[in-house]
């Protein structure tokens, strides 16, 4: 009996288009509205990460759009209707075989009442996984995306669309661009176009991956990915979990800090678990412990908004990680206190 392709095929327009119809008429029209105005931010975000195939979803994906939405400045109980929401939908994926169950099973909800400030990859660990790729894997395609990355404090979605062309190793900077008509739109559009200077040390990285371990092939538009495998440009949840797999600490220092037995660890036997390890972070961690890092080095708010292509009010109230000491500490050395 042939297999019905038809089901491992779907864009998510057409699964949130025929759940919604399903349900509209159990729903009040309060809930209808409500479901349909979250379901609608998630194909935003589908169009911005490149899903077009809603089978293809995983744990990943769900925790960008928690992200995602974190980001557009919602509270987090309006946060857990919409993942309650989106895990209904999924709950119905689930039942035409769109989607594996474990997907709606393992989904995390945030908790409504919960005000900790989100996860954030400090400088110092930074600092201990550059030693660890610049020992051990150096210029790899890992090594060049979390020296961007942790450089830049961009947007993975932004790393993803630079061309090697967008790079310029003289001048040290790289530039960012929307390109929504040949396969990467960036999150602000427009406003998120940007030529973003590099240090040096980012630039020796990069340009010794381009000559060591960079696949030059080309993708879909005849373009030349800055991170490509041989198939083209690479794709979120691939760089996704190379960040996963690099940020768990057993990987970049041999230890578990959470005592588990690493023989036995789901997290460090199966690189497509690395998520479940509890230290292991995802690509966002990295940019607002890169934009905290930045404000600890005394640089205006002005210029690391724009060269972080966020607002300084987000910035205030979602990226400034640091504590009152530290804020204290850092007037103290400005204003040269004795």
């Amino acid at each position: 009996m042939s297999k019905d392709n038809s089901r491992t095929q779907m864009k998510p327009e057409r699964a949130v288009n025929r759940y919604l119809t399903e349900k509209k008429p159990e729903w009040a029209d309060s809930s209808y509205y409500n479901n349909s105005s979250t379901l609608n931010r998630f194909l935003e975000f589908c169009e911005e990460d490149g899903l077009d195939n809603i089978c293809e979803i995983d744990g990943f994906h769900i925790s960008d759009f928690k992200q995602y939405r974190r980001e557009s400045g919602i509270n987090e109980v309006t946060l857990y209707n919409n993942l309650s929401s989106l895990r209904a939908f999924l709950s119905w994926c689930s039942s035409m075989g769109l989607v594996e169950s474990w997907i709606v099973d393992d989904m995390v909800l945030n908790e409504p009442d919960d005000k900790v400030r989100s996860e954030m990859l400090d400088a110092d660990r930074a600092d201990h996984i550059l030693d660890y790729l610049d020992n051990f894997e150096y210029a790899t395609l890992r090594h060049a995306l979390f020296a961007l990355l942790w450089d830049t404090g961009m947007r993975l979605g932004a790393a993803r669309a630079v061309d090697v062309e967008d790079y310029n190793s003289t001048d040290q900077y790289i530039e960012v661009a929307h390109r929504p008509d040949k396969g990467t739109p960036l999150k602000n559009k427009h406003d998120g176009q940007r030529e973003i200077n590099l240090h040096s040390w980012a630039c020796e990285i990069l340009d010794d991956y381009l000559q060591m371990h960079h696949e030059d092939v080309t993708d879909d538009y005849g373009r030349t990915p800055l991170f490509s495998s041989r198939h083209g440009r690479m794709v979120r949840s691939n760089l996704r979990m190379h960040i996963r797999r690099l940020t768990r600490p057993c990987h970049y220092t041999g230890e578990c800090p959470h005592r588990r037995d690493l023989d036995e660890c789901e997290a460090n036997q199966d690189y497509r678990a690395a998520s479940k390890c509890p230290g292991s972070v995802s690509p966002h961690p990295i940019r607002r412990g890169a934009i905290t890092h930045w404000l600890n080095e005394g640089h205006r708010k002005e210029l690391i908004s724009e060269r972080m292509n966020v607002s300084v009010n987000t910035l205030d109230e979602h990226y400034d990680a640091r504590t009152e000491s530290e804020k204290r500490n850092l007037r103290r050395e400005m204003f040269k206190m004795d």
